[in-house]
This record gives C-alpha cells, sequence and structure tokens, in this order.
C-alpha cells in the first residue's frame, strides 16, 4: 500500500493533505499505510428494520487515496439483495 501510494505520488509530483490529526492542511508525500487506513475508519455499514442496507459515502481524502492505489471506488459501493426472514 505504501509503495504504491507512494510510487504513484512522487510520478504525479504530488503530496497528500488531511492525514495528520489537528493539521488537515499538513502535506505528506511518503503517507504510511497506517496513517491512509485511518482514513478509512469513519465508514459504517448500516442495516435499517426495512432490509435497507447502505454504507457512508467516501470523502475527497478516501477517494483520491483509492484512486493513488488504482482501486475502483465500487469496492464500497453496495449490490446487496435484501434478505428475507
Amino acid at each position: 500500500m505504501e509503495f504504491v501510494v507512494r510510487q504513484a505520488l512522487q510520478l504525479a509530483q504530488e503530496s497528500l493533505p488531511g492525514l495528520y490529526d489537528g493539521n488537515p492542511k499538513r502535506k505528506t508525500n511518503r503517507p504510511s499505510a497506517e496513517q491512509m487506513l485511518k482514513v478509512f475508519c469513519n465508514l459504517t455499514l448500516y442495516f435499517l428494520p426495512d432490509s435497507t442496507v447502505f454504507v457512508t459515502p467516501l470523502n475527497h481524502l478516501q477517494k483520491q487515496i483509492l484512486d493513488l492505489m488504482k482501486m475502483p471506488e465500487s469496492l464500497y459501493a453496495l449490490e446487496l439483495n435484501p434478505c428475507k426472514t
């Protein structure tokens, strides 16, 4: 994860902002896997009583990290059939 993102940032000559708590404007071109994974901690999967299922939407930084990893945003899209109990 670190290698792929760092390489992509180097090739694009860019840095990632928003990985540091308390300093959202601070940028880095060498993010750690721990920093990047922490960005995804606020995602929530909801199962509602009417069998509706959804996940909180990705924010800009999450989308940017997925793009740098060459991973599709559809990883977080749900295509679930309602469960009948």
